[in-house]
């Protein structure tokens, strides 16, 4: 299948249920109840962050500046 036709195929997953008919847009206790079960279902040594520090070390300066800064000025 060619890659147009995937990314086609794939952006109709998330608009196959309305907003108001998705589980986790409901409850926002059963969202945070299967995070923190994703978060468990992998052993500490299999983690990213413990096989590469590196990684945890950059995570760790950008403090969610990359993902849900919400255009807050980067600190120095």
């Amino acid at each position: 299948m060619d890659p147009e036709k995937r990314r086609e195929i794939a952006s109709k997953g998330g608009k196959a249920v309305p907003a108001e008919r998705r589980s986790f847009s409901q409850n926002a206790d059963l969202a945070s109840s299967a995070g923190r079960k994703g978060g468990q279902s992998v052993s500490p040594a299999n983690r990213s962050f413990s096989k590469n520090p590196a990684l945890a070390s950059e995570a760790g300066k950008k403090g969610g500046y990359a993902s849900h800064g919400g255009g807050r000025p980067k600190e120095s």
